[in-house]
């Protein structure tokens, strides 16, 4: 019988000899490295490894992607390899520090105060010196231990050995995932929410328009604050909007609304967004959008090592499993957020519009009406 995720036959697997415990790590090395963003140096030649890196790295980025697709296709590629939640790596300029002796990076803010005159015939141009706060981001380890008692292999009880393995394997990554998301969610709780989405429900369009037109406000916000560190942001750069599970239907349907009904009419969404949906995120009422890479950066220095020895005073065999990284955050002008009501549960009671990103508000017979609230920022 050949295993769902190591590529053994259970039947003839013999516990007790060396060389097969062996080939058992080695192949819980190569299932626990085919998550990683980086190919690691023992499997960049193996064709096999690389085409399954290949598909699970493009099938678990938690995006508006995959949640679309047929749901039997959707079941059928979770049954074929085990999700996990990468989309932090979209948002984060990610560099590979395996192999390096590296103790973390630096990150640096530089003002140059670079500006371009004209020169007159004679004249020479103005050397600039670059300025500015520079940072160092340390990389951190992290751990953690799966024991397989040798009863198991003893009673074959091959598939709670490898629901072990994938287990230990879905900790790994999304301890780390864990880890990015909470750095976003440290920044978003610093700078605050400038904007707040009145609770609402799906089939309103007037919730759609306040949600798009916050994002759109808040991607204003960023571009004009990041013009002196990049000029080359503007309407066609790439956004990030990223989302809780709890809220991805509303953020959803605010992305596809048109400014009017006929199909090809012009999307509401002033900016070139990507959507990134995460269950992992701690707050479920509040929506960051983010100006991805940059200063928003991260290093793996150590993927997900293993190291086996057999425990005789327990019968077990013992798995540590380690790894090393770090992040930083060193312009928080790339993000912006916009805080939701808890959802009532219920439409509001009025028929009457709250929105309007610009103009007079009108009722159900055309009439307008004096409205004060609007969602745009205040700050």
């Amino acid at each position: 019988m050949t295993g769902r995720i190591f590529n053994l036959d259970w039947e003839k697997f013999n516990y007790k000899d060396e060389e097969q415990r062996r080939q058992l790590a080695g192949a819980l090395q190569y299932f626990c490295a085919l998550p990683n963003k980086y190919v690691a140096p023992e499997f960049a030649k193996d064709q096999e490894f690389l085409k399954a890196h290949k598909q699970l790295q493009e099938f678990t980025t938690y995006s508006d992607g995959w949640f679309n697709e047929k749901a039997i296709d959707v079941v059928a590629r979770i049954h074929a390899q085990q999700p996990y939640d990468n989309g932090y790596e979209q948002i984060f300029a990610i560099n590979d520090f395996t192999g390096t002796k590296a103790s973390g990076f630096d990150v640096g803010v530089v003002n140059s105060g670079l500006t371009f005159n004209e020169v007159k015939v004679g004249e020479k141009l103005k050397v600039y010196q670059a300025e500015g706060a520079k940072y160092r981001c340390y990389f951190c380890y992290y751990g953690g231990a799966l024991g397989w008692h040798r009863q198991l292999f003893e009673d074959g009880d091959w598939w709670t050995i490898e629901d072990n393995a994938i287990d230990f394997r879905n900790r790994a990554y999304g301890g780390r995932a864990g880890v990015f998301y909470a750095l976003l969610e440290a920044a978003a709780d610093q700078i605050g929410c400038c904007s707040t989405v009145d609770s609402g429900c799906s089939d309103c369009s007037a919730d759609a328009r306040q949600i798009m037109d916050s994002i759109n406000y808040a991607a204003t916000d960023i571009i004009v604050a990041n013009q002196h560190v990049d000029p080359t942001i503007g309407l066609q750069t790439q956004l990030i909007i990223l989302c809780p599970i709890q809220l991805y239907g509303r953020v959803r349907q605010a992305l596809g609304l048109q400014t009017q009904s006929y199909v090809g009419s012009t999307k509401i969404a002033s900016y070139n967004y990507q959507l990134i949906v995460s269950p992992m995120l701690t707050n479920a009422n509040r929506v960051m959008v983010i100006l991805p890479k940059g200063l928003i950066r991260g290093g793996y220095r150590m993927d997900l090592t293993l190291f086996s020895d057999f425990d005789i005073l327990s019968y077990t065999d013992t798995v540590a499993g380690w790894m090393r990284y770090g992040a930083c955050i060193g312009n928080l002008q790339q993000i912006a957020c916009i805080e939701f009501d808890e959802i009532s549960g219920s439409c509001p009671s009025t028929h009457i519009n709250p929105i309007a990103a610009c103009g007079d508000v009108v009722d159900d017979n055309g009439d307008v009406i004096d409205w004060e609230h609007s969602s745009g920022f205040t700050g």
